[in-house]
């Protein structure tokens, strides 16, 4: 390893600074000796800016920051940010579990600022594995001064997190009328000025970007409309016993399941994550039973069971051709605007290509995992490549879900470190996932 620049080799890379590697990052920090650094494109943490909607919130508890649930005594827990901002007794007198999404994202960038393995405007370009060197090369170029660079890792954690998908029949058209429910909060103004706006899609980004249309409907005078092609505007589900799926222990139930049965059983799981909370469907009500008093009409259509097939740009907006799918009727609809609320996808990050012929692919072309969540390998080797949120298919739905974020970042530091550096505790929940546990 002589010849190396021996100050870009690293126990460690993540790659992506997501709230799951930003914990990472913490956590390693906090409790190893490992040589890290994580590299992320932003010029600084930004979590889903886009949608940092006033009044939103997580849909998991305060618990479920980057660090408490394996190390709640960490200087980085939310509840040490609120005590070094002066905000702990203001959170105390607001007795809420679910925090505003916007003091989340707050919160993350106060850690990322803490830390001295997180390193911001490089992008990677390209991975490769180094047999000789048994190291990572990883190049990447920094987005200020285009300068190039090359670190090199023992061990690499992709943790790029999830892009906005659009159908091809609205991705065609994509543009400042036509754009992603991410993309929402930079089309303000536009939205302002439309004579009408429709938002396409199902889940609670939907369904807070229609919230907050409908809340400023009275003033710019737009009109509104909301289609999905799901069977209805359905809660999430959030009983206590149906949240135990987000656990460890579900996770080993799942991961155990043959391949064939956890591709039946996921789609069928949708309104574990998928849906939209209770809480937002039940202020959406609110609102359009206020904006009726008196003999109101507000101009304001909600239409599920219908699916979007063709959009076609026109003078003045667009021409939407939808289908009811259940009465089989086909109709037109005309708007100025079209919000595409219809979720994320995980892509294979195009700066692995080096590296496809020596990961292991299912028959779907998706990743092979082991259960501590590094990558299957076709070559014998020391190094050893993880992946966060990128395990769904394999790990069930607790993949994206932040409050398993800590704990998975515990299993894989405890890989990394070959020692049980966080304790993962076997017992969780009061129910039993199988026959045999």
């Amino acid at each position: 390893m002589s010849h190396l620049e021996t100050d870009n080799v690293y126990d460690v890379i993540g790659i992506g600074l997501g709230p799951f590697n930003l914990g990472l990052a913490a956590l390693i920090e906090e409790g190893t000796d490992l040589n890290t650094i994580f590299l992320e494109q932003k010029p600084e943490f930004e979590w889903h800016g886009g949608l940092l909607i006033e009044e939103t919130t997580l849909q998991v508890p305060f618990l479920a920051d980057v660090v408490t649930m394996v190390n709640p005594k960490s200087h980085y827990s939310f509840l040490n940010y609120l005590h070094e901002v002066d905000r702990l007794y203001k959170f105390y007198f607001l007795e809420r579990f679910h925090i505003p999404r916007r003091e989340y994202n707050h919160y993350c960038k106060w850690v990322s600022k803490q830390l001295s393995n997180c390193q911001f405007e490089t992008r990677v370009e390209s991975i490769e594995h180094d047999k000789t060197q048994q190291l990572f090369r990883i190049e990447t170029i920094q987005m200020k001064t285009g300068k190039n660079n090359t670190f090199y890792a023992k061990d690499v954690v992709l943790g790029i997190g999830s892009s906005p998908v659009m159908p091809a029949s609205l991705k065609a058209q994509e543009g400042k009328d036509l754009f992603h429910s991410a993309q929402f909060l930079h089309h303000r103004d536009r939205l302002r000025e439309a004579n009408s706006i429709t938002v396409i899609g199902s889940g609670q980004s939907a369904a807070e970007v229609f919230l907050e249309l409908l809340k400023e409907q009275p003033n710019y005078q737009y009109k509104l409309d909301w289609f999905t092609r799901s069977k209805g505007f359905h809660p999430m589900e959030y009983s206590k016993l149906g949240l135990e799926h987000f656990s460890p222990e579900y996770i080993n139930y799942f991961y155990k399941l043959p391949q064939s049965v956890k591709d039946t059983q996921l789609p069928k799981q949708d309104l574990l994550y998928k849906g939209i909370s209770a809480q937002t469907i039940s202020d959406i009500y609110d609102l359009l039973y206020e904006h009726s008093i008196g003999g109101d009409k507000p101009d304001v259509r909600l239409l599920a069971k219908t699916e979007v097939t063709e959009v076609e740009k026109t003078e003045n907006g667009f021409t939407v051709c939808c289908n009811q799918w259940e009465q089989n009727e086909m109709f037109k609809h005309k708007s100025e605007v079209i919000i595409s609320a219809t979720g994320y996808s995980h892509p294979i990050p195009s700066f692995i290509k080096n590296l496809e012929s020596i990961i292991n692919w299912d028959q779907e072309a998706r990743y092979q995992i082991t259960h501590d969540y590094e990558l299957k390998l076709k070559e014998l080797t020391d190094n050893k490549l993880f992946v966060q949120n990128g395990e769904m298919h394999t790990h069930g739905v607790g993949a994206p879900d932040l409050g398993l974020g800590a704990y998975r970042n515990a299993v894989i530091i405890n890989k990394l470190a070959q020692k049980e550096v966080y304790p993962v505790r076997k017992r969780n929940v009061f129910q039993q996932f199988g026959v045999h546990t």
